[in-house]
């Protein structure tokens, strides 16, 4: 079979699943008495690829524009495209031709008929990426006066002209071209790290730890050699590395529905409440008050599996494992899950942190099955384990607090405000030093001498309580190492003068801060931000209060700050049905949706911290940002106000 059957096969499967690589739009100008030129605009995602008319058609299938029959128009001559690419495809093995970012085609039409005002156009497409393809097929019904509607897609007068107020008329758009806005500046090693750190907090639990020699020796003593016991004992540490990246996979589906999904989920006022409860269940679970597991019959029947020789067999050895170390391993689990769907990265962060937290605990089988005499090295089982379980149940309370944090900041409750925060944070520290004393002990606890280890962790914690009391107490101190974990400062039972970041002069509405800009001749700064975002916490604590650039920010820029995730409603005149090019029709009801919108068919993402420079005509001073350093963002901002000032020889690729 072909590969492009495979490819097509494959793709018809997963396309439904995901959302629309190309937006489309059209235009129609008359160029001279009766002859008019139809123009199709593609905007391209970032890493996929929409093939031309003239590719090869061995390979991808070509786009392919139908006119209707009519005999109140011409044709004059071909649908006309852009400059193409033309490479090598590996898959595909032969040279396609394709467009990248952006296509465009345009076809001369002389019309016939005076009374003719509709002209109908099928357009059949196919655009890949690296992992699939997808095939489309869009009807659009062109008018003479260049309005486009989809087939059967319609929204009302209201709807379309608030629609249309959303999309800005930019220029100076090749800022817009940097594929790394797409990734942001976010390290996948960190990730990774994390996930890892993960598995090895895990791995030293009562659940997992005990395994490690057990299940080295069955392998080796069970095995007919020793190469066949240490090869077992690989496979065996694949599988579990295996098994927890699957777990993320389901993710990826749900990540590709709506690029502004898995914010909208991580922001929800239910979900968070849901994870502050998990969390705390969680918690008490490490404390020993109760164990979390998953239902036996499940480790009954990986068990029975398990006795099926070779690679079968091992297989579900690692999956038993999984499933009976979940009392340990799960709530550590959840907190990775819970910290991939708040951040930016959504899927992939998720899967590159299972990765990391599988290679953890299958990295030990592994490695002891090559070097077996190590096993003697390894500390006994012991109440140390029992300490790192409360240790992390302390952990999972700090973080069910944040999880009730972003309820309240996205819902405006009130009722969680900075100073309670952090007076929280700060009992829970000092309750867990006076644990690591010895001063008091949880359930099914043994009384034991207190290590000199323990005492190291208990000194550690008690200088956080003191940092944590500071903070609290102090108006000075802005707890700049734990930054973007408590509420703003902004949002505070001290009176406030402003509610915008460290006091600074800031709109939450486009128009109205666009009108201020005008009126001072200043440009803008959009910072597309959120109440539930730790990285926007941490650029306007730790970034935007130097002083440097927190004079830049307040003398040079009018900051218009768009909450993606705020839900407060807006008022009934201001909702209305936005339609996407792909005839997707998505309702505007809370600022959150508005600005999220906004964000998305303007700049082409849906991360936040986001920030660009534009003049109030839309004109773009430099490519956008995301979470960068101090210098970054000042030299950021600087380039900006440069460009403005000399256009001419504005640094078009400034470096980050």
């Amino acid at each position: 079979m072909k590969k492009w059957v495979v490819l097509f096969l494959w793709s018809t499967i997963l396309s439904a699943q995901i959302g629309e690589p190309l937006e489309w739009q059209t235009k129609l100008e008359n160029i001279k008495q009766n002859v008019f030129v139809l123009t199709f605009e593609a905007k391209i995602e970032s890493k996929w690829h929409l093939y031309s008319q003239f590719s090869d058609p061995e390979g991808a299938i070509p786009t392919e524009f139908i006119f209707k029959e009519n005999r109140g128009f011409n044709l004059i001559g071909p649908v006309q495209e852009s400059e193409v690419i033309v490479s090598y495809d590996k898959f595909f093995e032969m040279d396609l031709t394709y467009f990248n970012n952006k296509a465009t085609f345009m076809q001369k039409i002389e019309i016939l008929d005076p009374n003719l005002n509709l002209i109908e156009v099928e357009l059949n497409y196919q655009a890949c990426d690296d992992a699939l393809c997808v095939f489309r097929s869009k009807n659009f019904n062109i008018s003479l006066d260049g309005s486009n509607l989809i087939t059967s897609q319609k929204i009302d007068a209201k709807s379309k002209k608030l629609s249309d107020a959303l999309r800005l008329e930019l220029t100076e758009t090749e800022f817009l071209e940097d594929e790394t806005l797409k990734e942001g500046t976010y390290s996948y090693f960190n990730i990774l790290l994390l996930g890892f750190i993960g598995g090895l907090l895990a791995l030293l639990t009562p659940c997992v730890f005990p395994m490690i020699p057990l299940t080295v020796s069955f392998f080796l003593k069970q095995s007919i050699s020793s190469t066949r016991g240490i090869f077992n004992a690989l496979i065996y540490a694949f599988f579990i590395v295996l098994i927890y990246g699957i777990l993320s996979l389901p993710f990826h589906f749900i990540d590709s529905l709506d690029p502004e999904l898995l914010n909208t989920l991580a922001t929800n006022v239910f979900l968070n409440l849901v994870f502050f409860l998990v969390f705390v269940i969680f918690a008490f679970s490490f404390f020993g008050f109760y164990d979390l597991t998953l239902p036996s019959r499940w480790g009954d029947k990986s068990d029975e599996a398990s006795v099926t020789k070779g690679v079968i067999g091992i297989f579900f050895m690692a999956l038993t494992l999984a499933i009976v170390s979940f009392s340990c391993t799960g709530p550590i689990l959840g907190s990775l899950l819970a910290g991939s769907i708040t951040s930016e990265g959504g899927a992939t962060q998720l899967s590159i942190g299972m990765l990391g937290f599988g290679v953890a605990l299958g990295l030990p089988f592994g490695l002891f099955a090559l070097f077996p005499n190590t096993l003697k090295a390894l500390p006994k089982s012991g109440s140390w384990m029992t300490t790192l379980k409360v240790i992390l149940g302390f952990l999972e309370l700090a973080l069910a607090l944040k999880f009730l944090s972003n309820a309240d900041l996205v819902g405006h409750f009130g009722f969680l405000k900075r100073e309670i925060f952090i007076g929280i944070w700060t009992l829970l520290t000092l309750t867990l030093t006076l644990y690591l004393f010895g001063i008091f002990r949880f359930p099914n606890e043994v009384k034991e001498p207190l290590s000199k280890i323990r005492y190291c962790i208990a000194g550690l914690s008690l200088i956080l309580t003191s940092y944590l009391f500071l903070g609290l107490v102090s108006t000075n101190n802005t707890l700049k190492l734990l930054s973007g974990f408590p509420p703003p400062e902004f949002y505070s039972i001290r009176a406030r003068d402003s509610d915008c970041p460290l006091g600074l002069e800031c709109y939450k509405d486009y128009d109205k801060g666009k009108e201020v800009a005008l009126s001072k001749g200043k440009p803008i700064l959009l910072d597309f931000t959120g109440w539930a975002c730790v990285n926007c916490r941490k650029m306007e604590e730790n970034v935007w209060s130097e002083a440097d650039v927190y004079s830049l920010l307040k003398e040079e820029y009018i900051i218009i700050s768009l909450y993606v995730d705020d839900r407060k409603s807006l008022a009934k005149g201001d909702q209305f049905d936005f339609q996407y090019s792909n005839g997707r029709i998505k309702k505007i009801n809370t600022i959150g949706k508005k600005w999220a919108t906004f964000q998305s068919i303007n700049f082409n993402t849906a991360s936040q911290p986001f920030y660009v420079q534009i003049t109030p005509e839309g004109t773009l001073l430099n490519k956008p940002i995301q979470y960068t350093d101090t210098k970054t963002f000042r030299n950021w901002l600087k380039t900006g106000l440069e460009n403005r000032v000399n256009p001419v020889s504005k640094a078009k690729y400034f470096k980050f």
